[in-house]
């Protein structure tokens, strides 16, 4: 079965962190369809790469290296094909072999593997990218494709994954004293793109418990709303969710009788409070626009066509008229430089730095803001605003 095809669980593992939260979420989406975004079906060619990979190594009588040729040249005929998906993925590749060899023993290896965490969620399911298995530790990897900054995924307590691990435990238990539970997650994409936890069996068995009591009140849609902007980045409901309407108006138009002018607590409060606000707003335009697309009226707001732009139906015949009208050629064409980026992709990582990578040099970023949870060091030399911005302000 193709990754597009498998089934997906009314309470997913990939949902979990929303419906654990803001349980009456799972049910109410039901009424949405499930689209996949550009990013996602893109994120599932680079995971049947991957997957494709990965037993070409471990289990070479599966996808043997010709195999792994030919479906891979089929995987380049899709349109959302990128040469670099293959360095990405054998970044992914690298990382499984190393712990794989980490390992005191060779490890049993089970590659996109359906585990059953029903014990614990009602008809729970879910779909673990790669399982090692060896003495008494079980290490889960997740593998998401995922360039954004802000799609970042910590393995650290990661609901996800933690049901995945409860899964694996299901179905190995027998064969393997499992004490130990490693959880990592590999985004290539990213400037540090591996997170890596670990915890005992007992902290994973105390989740499954817990897991057990939200998903009680998930299945059947009770529970408490609870709308932020983590949990209501994918549902389905968000732009229609009177919950999130409700918090996000309160944030957004609330005002009492306070001094003239906000405190340092006070303004990184509300940066926190309202980081949902304008992500809503859009979500709410979103949804507006569907219903007025599907022959509904939302009040005060109509569906328009917007601005077109012009293209050529034959651009080789027109510049040929256009010269043989007495229009210089030259002045048809732009001629510039790759930008550096750009270069290095053609020219490849390795070759390019050991080519010119003397003649590059990272200039410092513009200051930015961002939550103390990130990575990147802080800028601690006092200076003006008017100074870190070179006077736009």
């Amino acid at each position: 079965m193709g990754h597009e095809e498998r089934a997906h669980a009314l309470l997913s593992a990939s949902g979990a962190h929303r419906w654990l939260k803001c349980t009456p979420s799972a049910v109410l989406e039901q009424q949405f369809p499930d689209t996949a975004s550009g990013a996602a079906k893109e994120g599932t060619l680079a995971h049947e790469l991957a997957e494709m990979k990965i037993r070409n190594y471990f289990y070479p009588a599966q996808v043997s290296k010709r195999k792994l040729t030919m479906d891979t040249n089929k995987l380049k005929k899709n349109g959302l094909w990128q040469d670099e998906m293959a360095g990405y993925t054998d970044d992914y590749l690298d990382y499984i072999k190393t712990t794989a060899l980490g390992f005191k023993s060779i490890p049993y290896v089970a590659v996109e593997k359906r585990v059953d965490f029903s014990a614990y969620v009602a008809d729970g399911f879910g779909t673990a990218d790669c399982i090692l298995i060896s003495g008494n530790t079980i290490h889960v990897i997740d593998f998401k494709y995922g360039k954004s900054p802000d799609g970042r995924v910590s393995a650290g307590e990661n609901p996800q994954m933690m049901l995945y691990a409860l899964g694996a435990y299901e179905a190995y238990k027998i064969l393997y004293p499992v004490k130990e539970v490693r959880l990592a997650i590999v985004q290539p994409r990213l400037p540090d793109g591996i997170s890596e936890w670990e915890c005992t069996l007992g902290d994973i068995l105390k989740f499954g418990e817990y897991v057990r009591e939200r998903a009680a009140l998930a299945i059947d849609g009770k529970g408490e709303y609870a709308p932020d902007s983590k949990t209501c980045k994918w549902c389905r409901a968000r732009g229609q969710c009177r919950a999130r309407a409700d918090e996000n108006v309160k944030l957004a138009f609330h005002i009492g009788e306070k001094p003239p002018l906000i405190t340092n607590e006070e303004m990184g409060q509300y940066l926190l409070q309202g980081e949902d606000v304008a992500k809503w707003l859009k979500d709410l335009q979103e949804a507006a626009l569907a219903q007025c697309l599907s022959g509904k009226e939302v009040p005060g707001w109509k569906a328009v066509e917007g601005r077109g732009s012009r293209e050529w139906t034959d651009m080789d015949t027109a510049f040929t008229k256009l010269t043989g009208s007495g229009i210089n050629e030259a002045v048809l064409w732009e001629h510039k430089p790759l930008t550096l980026a750009q270069v290095e992709k053609v020219v490849g990582k390795k070759d390019f730095a050991e080519c010119v990578g003397e003649y590059v040099v990272k200039a410092p970023g513009k200051p930015t803001l961002v939550k103390e949870s990130d990575k990147r060091e802080p800028i601690t030399n006092k200076v003006s605003a008017a100074d870190a911005f070179g006077g736009e302000i």
